[in-house]
Order: C-alpha cells, then structure tokens, then sequence
C-alpha cells in the first residue's frame, strides 16, 4: 500500500521548477487535443484558423514557460503573454489561452522587483495587440477590449492580494516570536534574579558578620563555612538555569523547585544570622504545575528583603497546602537592621506580582505597624489533598 505521506514528503522535496512543469505539459496536451481545438480564449473577434507550426509555437510559448513561473516570474510572464498575442493575432484560440491569468496572478503575487514597471508594459503590449488585432479585421468594441483588461487586471490584482496577505501573516509570525522572545528574556532575567539575588545577599550578610568574629575563631569558621555554602548552592542554581538554555538539556533535574525545598531555604537564611520561624500546613501535591515554583520564589524574596531591610529581626514564614491553592506569609517585626543591605532595585517583588497575577492569584506586600513587612501570596493550583495540619518550625536567636 502506497505512503501517502511519503510521497506528498518526496514531493515538497523536489525542486519548484519540477513542481510546477506538470501543469505547463497539461495545458500543451490539451492545446493538441482535436476536440478541444479552438476552444480557447479569444479576444479580438477574428475568425478561427486550422493549425499550423506557428500554432505550435503559441502553444509551447503558452504552456511550458509556467515552469519557471515562481523561479523567473518576469521571463514567465513575458513568454507567456507573447505566446497569447501570437495566439490571438493568427486567430488559434488555443486552449494554452487559459495560462494568461494564471501568470498575471502568480506575478503579482511573486514578483519583487520592477512591479509598477511591469504594469505599465503589460498595459502597453495590451494596447499594441488590440491595436493589431482590429488591423488584422477584429470587430470586438473598445468596451469588449476594457472589459478584458479589467479581467486580466483583477488577475494580477489577487496575486497581489495573495502578496500582501503574506506578509502580513509572516509580520504576525515575527511579532509572536519577539513576543515570545521578550517573554523568556523578562523570565530568564527573573529567575537569574531571585537565584543571584537571595544567595549574593546571604554571602555579604554572612561576610558582614564574619569581620566581628576575629576574636572567636569557632563562630569564624562557621560563618566562613556558610558563605562558602551558599556560594556552592549559587553556583548550582546557576548551573541548573544555565542548562535549560542549552537546547540540548533535557535530561537534567526537574526545573520546578518543590515546595519541600522551602526548608532548606530557610535553614540557609538561619546561618545568615537571620532568626527565621518556619510553618508549613497540609500536605504538598505530587504535582502542581508551576504553582510551587512561585510559591518558593514568594519565600525567597521575601527572605532575601529580610536579610536586606530587617537583618536580625523576627521573621516568620508561613506555607499552607490547601485542596486548590498554595498560600504563602512571610513577615518581619522590624526589630532588625538594615545597615548591611546592598540596596535593591524593586525588581524582585514586581517580578513576583506579575507571576502570581498570571496564575490568577493574590499578592501583596506591605508595611507592618512595628516597622517590620508582610509579604502575602495566594497562588491557585495547590494541593489536592488537606494535611492535618502538621507544621514544622524553628527560631534562632
């Protein structure tokens, strides 16, 4: 049994010119036929005459040349129009006739250059064939002649219709690529910026501290192993967001940090010298979709201002798994100090908004009464399934 799809594939391979010839040797074969003799496009009212060797030549002109239709449009146009004159000024009728609109519709729809230069010699060699064909004894009128025209323009009109369709269509394509390529800019550069952000921030926090353990080399030691840590864990998260752009990464971990990993971020913070209470209710789903990736982004940001604007002060983190959302709390009592913060730009609780917007959740960050602020995200797609309320936590001083 025959691969259809194989062979429209073999097909699509080979080149226009091959592509486009069946139908040039179409249109010559019924041109030959006897009973379809005369039976042609006419124009000019002269009477039908037997054919001859030039018949033949008017029938190639007409017929062959659409080979190249899409290739040379212009050569194609020209042999094709000067086989519908010969046609048509020694009376053939052939039916090769019927290629005429079939060009002017693919020339305005291929041609690139010298457009308007070959309407205007199309219209003249039209005028000097009317002209010839009432020399040679035509009785058709000048609005028998217009009329004509006005069809054989409405041809080349809807190639260039087709043209402009075109492009429009490949405009449209290119702006829902940029579109597509702005989109994964602004999420490269936000998640480049919550991975640098949080773990840089921890490491000049931690280094901050480590000038005032000279005179304890234990607590140094320590705090000097954290920083080397979090920058390990740096290095890592950079690594792994690198890989995703390589088009060859696909056998890489999962891209989307579980909710799970929270912990880890919040013991990271703890060795930063931030005192951290961490909450966690229900049960995590299996699979959330991209709704715990930005439940865990929420907590790093949040953990990161923190460390910033409230270094040393109270915070609390708050993670709660329900049937259909993922809600997250972190806030700080304003007890701390922001006198080892790099400064920030806004960026990273904008960039927040948006992905929580996008999911059709909640967020909101603000000032608390003693100082401090409260971040607070409901983000829909959570757990299908209520724990028992079963909550882990811990503080350091």
């Amino acid at each position: 049994m025959i691969d259809r799809r194989r062979v429209l594939e073999r097909w699509r391979r080979l080149d226009v010119t091959v592509r486009d010839l069946p139908f040039g040797v179409l249109l010559l074969v019924a041109s030959l036929l006897p009973q379809l003799r005369g039976q042609g496009t006419e124009i000019g009212g002269l009477p039908t005459r037997p054919a001859d060797a030039l018949a033949g030549v008017a029938a190639v002109l007409q017929s062959v040349p659409l080979a190249v239709r899409r290739r040379w449009t212009l050569v194609c146009l020209a042999l094709v129009s000067l086989g519908f004159a010969l046609d048509q000024l020694r009376g053939y009728h052939l039916f090769a006739g019927a290629a005429l609109p079939i060009v002017l519709i693919n020339a305005g729809n291929h041609q690139e250059k010298y457009r308007r230069a070959t309407q205007v010699a199309a219209t003249l060699a039209y005028v000097a064939m009317a002209v010839g064909l009432n020399a040679r004894g035509g009785d058709e009128t000048l609005v028998e002649y217009l009329t004509f025209y006005l069809i054989l323009a409405l041809a080349w009109g809807i190639g260039a219709w087709m043209r402009s369709a075109r492009a429009a269509e490949a405009d449209r394509r290119a702006r829902v690529a940029e579109d597509a390529r702005n989109a994964e800019r602004t999420r490269i550069a936000r998640e480049l910026h919550d991975v640098v952000t949080h773990h840089v921030t921890a490491m000049v926090v931690q280094s901050e501290a480590a000038r005032y353990l000279t005179a304890a080399p234990d607590r140094l030691d320590e705090t000097l192993a954290a920083v080397s840590d979090t920058g390990r864990r740096a290095i890592t998260d950079l690594r792994h967001l690198l890989d995703l752009l390589n088009p060859d990464h696909g056998t890489a971990e999962p891209r989307t940090p579980p909710v799970g990993r929270v912990l880890t971020l919040v013991e990271q913070t703890r060795r930063a010298g931030q005192p951290v209470e961490f909450t966690e209710e229900g049960t995590p789903a299996a699979a959330t979709g991209s709704s715990d990736l930005v439940a865990y982004r929420v907590v790093q940001e949040a953990l990161t201002n923190a460390l910033k604007y409230d270094h040393g002060g109270r915070t609390s983190v708050l993670v709660r798994h329900g049937e259909r959302e993922i809600t997250v709390e972190v806030g700080t009592d304003g007890s701390g100090t922001a006198a080892a913060s790099p400064g920030g730009s806004g960026r990273g609780l904008a960039g927040l908004r948006e992905r929580v917007d996008v999911l059709g959740g909640e967020f909101s960050a603000d000032r608390a009464k003693d100082g401090g602020f409260v971040v607070r995200a409901r983000i829909p797609g959570g757990s299908g399934i209520n724990g028992s309320g079963g909550s882990s936590g811990g503080s350091t001083s």
